[in-house]
C-alpha cells in the first residue's frame, strides 16, 4: 500500500502590482482592494475562457487559462485573513456581514478566517467559514483535517501570506504581476528575489501582459 499522499500549503492565483503590492491603502466595503483598482490586477484572469464569471463564451485560451482552471484543481480548504473576508476590525458590531462573495462564494471548501474575534461558523452554499484565533500552524492543521487529505490554499490577503511564509509554511506559490503599479498599501515584496533562500523560482511571461512566478521549496 502506498503512503498518503503530502498535502501541501500553495498559493494560487495570488495578484500583485510591478512594485509588489496585492491591496491598496482604505478599504472599505465598497472598494475590497482600498484605493488599488482590482480590475486592473485581474485582467489577465477575467479575459481567460475558464474565469468563472464569464457571461459570454468565448476567452482566451493558454498559459492564463491554465493558471484560471488550474486555481481549484486538488484543493479542499482555504486560510484567509480576516481583511479578505471583510472590511471590519475589532469585535464584531454584528454578524450580518457574511463576506463579499454573496449567496455562491467561488471556495466550495471549508475555508478558515484567521481573527482575533472569533464568531460562529456560516454556511454559504457548499462553503462553511470558520473564523478562528489561531497560529498559522495551528491554522494549517485544522484546514489540513478538514481538506479530505487534498491541498490547503493560502488566499491572502498580504498580511497572511507574509505571516505564513515567516513560518515557513508555504510549499508552492504562484504570483500573478500584473503591468500596473499601485504605490502603498499591501505589499509581498520589493522584489521576489527575496524568497530564494528558500524557494526555486521562474518567471514566464505571458502575452496579456502578466508575469507569472512559480516558486516551490528548495
Amino acid at each position: 500500500m502506498s503512503a498518503p499522499r503530502e498535502q501541501l500549503l500553495r498559493v494560487q492565483n495570488f495578484m500583485l502590482s510591478t512594485d509588489g503590492f496585492g491591496t491598496g491603502e482604505g478599504q472599505s466595503i465598497e472598494r475590497p482592494f482600498g484605493h488599488a483598482d482590482p480590475s486592473r490586477l485581474a485582467a489577465w484572469a477575467g479575459a481567460t475562457a475558464s474565469w468563472p464569471n464569464r457571461a459570454e463564451p468565448g476567452g482566451t485560451r493558454g498559459l492564463d487559462d491554465y493558471f484560471t482552471r488550474d486555481f481549484s484543481h486538488g484543493i479542499g480548504a482555504e486560510i484567509m485573513g480576516r481583511g479578505k473576508f471583510g472590511p471590519q476590525q475589532g469585535p464584531w458590531e454584528s454578524y450580518e456581514w457574511e463576506g463579499w462573495w454573496g449567496d455562491e462564494p467561488p471556495f466550495h471548501t471549508p475555508v478558515f478566517v484567521l481573527t482575533h474575534h472569533p464568531r460562529p461558523s456560516i454556511s454559504l452554499s457548499d462553503t462553511t467559514f470558520h473564523f478562528i484565533d489561531a497560529s498559522p500552524a495551528e491554522a494549517l492543521r485544522q484546514a489540513k483535517a478538514a481538506a479530505g487529505g487534498l491541498d490547503v490554499r493560502l488566499g491572502g490577503g498580504v498580511a497572511t501570506v507574509r505571516d505564513f511564509l515567516a513560518a515557513d509554511l508555504v510549499d508552492t506559490m504562484h504570483v500573478a504581476v500584473a503591468p500596473v503599479e499601485i504605490g502603498r498599501g499591501g505589499r509581498l515584496w520589493e522584489s521576489p528575489d527575496e524568497l530564494l533562500d528558500r524557494f526555486h523560482h521562474e518567471e514566464v511571461p505571458s502575452p496579456s501582459g502578466v508575469v507569472h512566478h512559480l516558486f516551490w521549496r528548495r
